[in-house]
């Protein structure tokens, strides 16, 4: 490009200099305008004669922010000053005026969201914290549901009620969960409640059950699955069975298979997550002699063969003590 600029300025020159360089010439044009005039020597635009300045721009301003105009675009409200008999500027200078002060958007205060709180609950114990939640289970024809209503003990996970519905409602959860508490003998300020924020969740029935039996209630935060571990993996187990089918016939059929699913479930699913033991044996005080009970045959067979174990004696999975929902951050690192 210095080459070309050495050339002159004659027009067939450059044309031909840049034809057999292979450069364009608008290009070589704008590249010598930008050397001879750079932008520190160019210095401001100066304001048209026709801007807008001063007490008349701030008037304008103030205009766009009063409360019958501040949910309007600029375009109603350049109409309405006109139906008025009024003219300040055109729409474009609206928009420009607005642009200035980042106001092109809505003018009024936003309302935001609430910060949810992250729900951190700790159970040490069967029936300290209880979670809920509503899964769709598909009927005989393409727009057909029934609705599964579970409820599952995070400690133990044992299913400690459940019922099938034709629809979602807080009304059919009430008598399902006052069963639920009478069964397990539950003492008021003993339990935790969690859901999700679904519409049966947050209902004030809901909340003024759980407030009469003593419960306390928590909710996850919106659209964080993660809140509501436990009752979004145990539907998973109940979905991935292979007895489960993909359509069931009638409500009595759904209700059928699931009385005989939760019965497997509670009483002879070895549960990862609570040292493979069945959820009757964490539910019902048996997991002390479980554990005694595998360790000694565990080391029965550690004295015949030892060679077999190369490490350490053998032990059983680890039963469950401390079950966390959100672990704080402290708690993490220990359980890491």
């Amino acid at each position: 490009m210095d080459a070309l600029a050495t050339l002159g300025t004659g027009s067939g020159i450059i044309a031909a200099a840049c034809d057999a360089l292979g450069v364009s010439r608008a290009t070589f044009h704008r590249r010598q305008v930008a050397v001879a005039y750079p932008p520190a020597a160019r210095g401001k635009r100066p304001a048209p004669a026709r801007t807008i300045l001063g007490p008349e721009r701030q008037h304008i301003i103030d205009l766009l922010r009063e409360p019958h105009f501040a949910d309007l675009a600029p375009a109603e409200i350049y109409a309405t000053l006109l139906d008025q008999g009024i003219y300040h500027c055109s729409i474009r200078t609206m928009y420009r005026i607005l642009h200035e002060h980042q106001e092109v958007r809505e003018r009024r205060r936003q309302l935001r969201h609430p910060v949810y709180q992250k729900p951190e609950l700790l159970a040490e114990g069967p029936n300290q914290v209880w979670s809920w939640d509503i899964t769709k289970l598909m009927g005989p024809s393409k727009w057909t549901y029934f609705y599964l209503y579970v409820i599952i003990d995070i400690f133990s996970r044992r299913v400690v009620g459940w019922h099938v519905a034709d629809t979602e409602s807080a009304a059919l959860f009430k008598p399902l969960f006052e069963d639920c508490v009478a069964k397990h003998n539950v003492s008021p300020g003993q339990l935790t409640l969690h859901a999700d924020r679904g519409p049966s969740m947050k209902a004030k029935a809901t909340a003024l059950m759980l407030a009469d039996l003593g419960v306390t209630k928590s909710h996850s935060r919106p659209y964080t699955s993660n809140d509501n571990p436990f009752s979004e993996s145990h539907f998973k187990t109940l979905k991935y069975q292979p007895q489960f089918p993909k359509r069931f016939g009638c409500a009595q059929d759904a209700r059928t298979f699931c009385r005989h699913f939760f019965a497997w479930y509670n009483r002879d699913h070895h549960h990862l997550g609570i040292g493979l033991m069945t959820p009757d044996q964490v539910h019902y005080g048996q997991a002390d002699a479980v554990h005694a009970a595998r360790q000694t045959i565990l080391d029965d067979a550690y004295r015949s063969n030892p060679e077999r174990f190369v490490n350490r004696p053998p032990r059983p999975p680890q039963k469950p003590t401390a079950v966390w929902i959100n672990p704080p951050a402290q708690e993490r690192k220990t359980i890491a």
